[in-house]
C-alpha cells in the first residue's frame, strides 16, 4: 500500500508526516501540507487516525467482507448499484450492511424505501435502520430533520461523521458491509480508506457509463485505488444503451410535431399482435467513443463485470426503494444485475449460491 499517512494534496514523493524529514524534504516544496508536517501537527493527526482505525477494526470484527462502491463521476448509478448489491446479497441469504458516506447527497434512504426512518442511539452506539431482517442501513439521511436540508460541511466534519458511522454503529455479525461513496477521490474516500486500514477492505466495485466524459474520471478512480492499495473487484458499465418495452415508448413525428404513439400501437396490434406485448426498444444513449468500459478494462488489466442497460424498470425500483429481484416488479434486466453481483462474489473468493 502507498503511504497510509500521506495527507491529501501531497506530492508523489511525499515522505509522510511521520518521517524525520517531514516538511523538509525536497519533495515537500510547494506542498500545501508542508507547515503542518514540519510542525508535527500532521504526525499527530496520523497517529490519531491510526488509533481510530484500531478502534474501528474492533467494532467491525464481526463483519467478514467490506466492499466499496466507487466512481469518479457522479450520475452513473453508483448508489443504485450499491443498493441493489446489498439487496441482491441479502436475497441470497447473506447478512448485509449498507453504509452511505455520501454526506452531501445521501440517496440510500430513498433507494432502500426508508425515507423518514430514525436512527436509535443507546449506550452501546447507534442502531442502523433495518430494511429487512438481514439488511441494515446507515446514512446521514436518517439524521436530518428534513430530507431536503442541505449539508454544508467542510472536510473535517464530514470525516468525523464517517468515523462515527464506522465506530459507533452496532453492525454486529455480518457477511458484507457495502460502502456507497460519493463521486471523486477526495475527503470521504481518503477517510474511509484510512479508517478501514486495520479492519481491511476486500475491494471496490467501480461503476461507470460508456461515454468518455465519465470514463476519464473513472480512470482517475482506478488510479486512486492503485495508490491507496485498494483491490478493484471489477468494473460495471451501467446505462449501456436504453432498454424499454414497446408499450412504454412514445412515438413522435418530428416533421408534423404530432404524437403518433396511438397510431403506431394500433398498426402493431393489427399487423403484428404477437409483437405488441413482447417487443422492446434497444438503442444507444451514450456513445462509447473510446470503446467503453470493456476496452478500458482490457487496457488496464481490470476485470470487466458486464453491461447493464438504462432500464426504466430499474429506475422505478430505485425510486420506490425496492429490489430489482422482487418478482412482482418483473425487471427484465435483473439477471444482468445478478451477474454483476455473482462476479463480485467470485472476485472476493465467495461462491455464489
Amino acid at each position: 500500500m502507498a503511504h497510509e499517512d500521506v495527507p491529501a494534496g501531497a506530492p508523489e514523493a511525499c515522505p509522510g508526516p511521520s518521517s524525520e524529514t517531514a516538511g523538509q524534504n525536497a519533495a515537500c516544496a510547494g506542498c500545501p501540507n508542508r507547515q503542518a508536517c514540519s510542525s508535527g501537527a500532521a504526525a499527530k493527526d496520523a497517529q490519531k487516525t491510526d488509533a481510530d482505525a484500531v478502534a474501528i477494526a474492533e467494532r467491525l470484527r464481526g463483519v467478514k467482507r467490506k466492499i466499496l462502491v466507487l466512481s469518479g463521476k457522479g450520475g452513473v448509478g453508483k448508489s443504485t448499484f450499491a443498493a441493489q448489491l446489498a439487496f441482491g446479497l441479502a436475497s441470497r441469504g447473506k447478512e448485509v450492511g449498507l453504509l452511505d458516506i455520501d454526506i452531501c447527497g445521501p440517496s440510500v434512504p430513498l433507494m432502500c424505501g426508508e425515507v423518514g426512518a430514525e436512527v436509535h442511539k443507546s449506550n452501546s452506539g447507534w442502531s442502523p435502520v433495518y430494511v429487512d431482517d438481514n439488511l441494515a442501513v446507515m446514512s446521514i439521511g436518517f439524521l436530518l430533520p428534513d430530507p431536503d436540508d442541505a449539508v454544508i460541511w467542510r472536510g473535517p466534519r464530514k470525516n468525523g461523521l464517517i468515523k462515527q458511522f464506522l465506530a459507533d454503529t452496532e453492525w454486529g455479525e455480518m457477511d458484507y458491509l457495502i460502502v456507497d461513496a460519493p463521486p471523486g477521490t477526495s475527503d470521504e474516500h481518503l477517510s474511509i480508506v484510512q479508517y478501514l486500514k486495520e479492519a481491511g477492505v476486500d475491494g471496490a466495485l467501480i461503476v461507470t457509463t460508456p461515454q468518455e466524459v465519465a470514463m476519464a474520471d473513472v480512470r482517475k478512480e482506478l488510479n486512486f485505488c492503485k495508490k491507496t492499495g485498494i483491490s478493484v473487484l471489477g468494473v460495471v458499465e451501467n446505462m449501456s444503451g436504453l432498454k424499454a418495452p414497446i408499450n412504454a415508448v412514445r412515438f413522435f413525428n418530428e416533421s408534423t410535431q404530432t404524437d403518433e404513439t396511438a397510431r403506431v400501437k394500433e398498426i402493431l396490434a393489427q399487423h403484428a399482435p404477437e409483437l405488441s406485448e413482447s417487443l422492446s426498444v434497444h438503442t444507444e444513449v451514450f456513445t462509447p467513443s473510446k470503446g467503453g468500459a470493456e476496452a478500458m478494462c482490457a487496457s488496464t488489466g481490470t476485470l470487466f463485470l458486464g453491461k447493464v442497460p438504462l432500464d426504466p424498470a430499474i429506475a422505478k425500483a430505485a425510486e420506490c426503494g425496492k429490489s430489482v429481484f422482487d418478482p412482482e416488479l418483473r425487471v427484465s434486466s435483473a439477471g444482468l444485475v445478478g451477474d454483476v453481483i455473482s462476479g463480485v462474489l467470485a472476485a472476493v473468493g465467495d461462491v455464489s449460491p
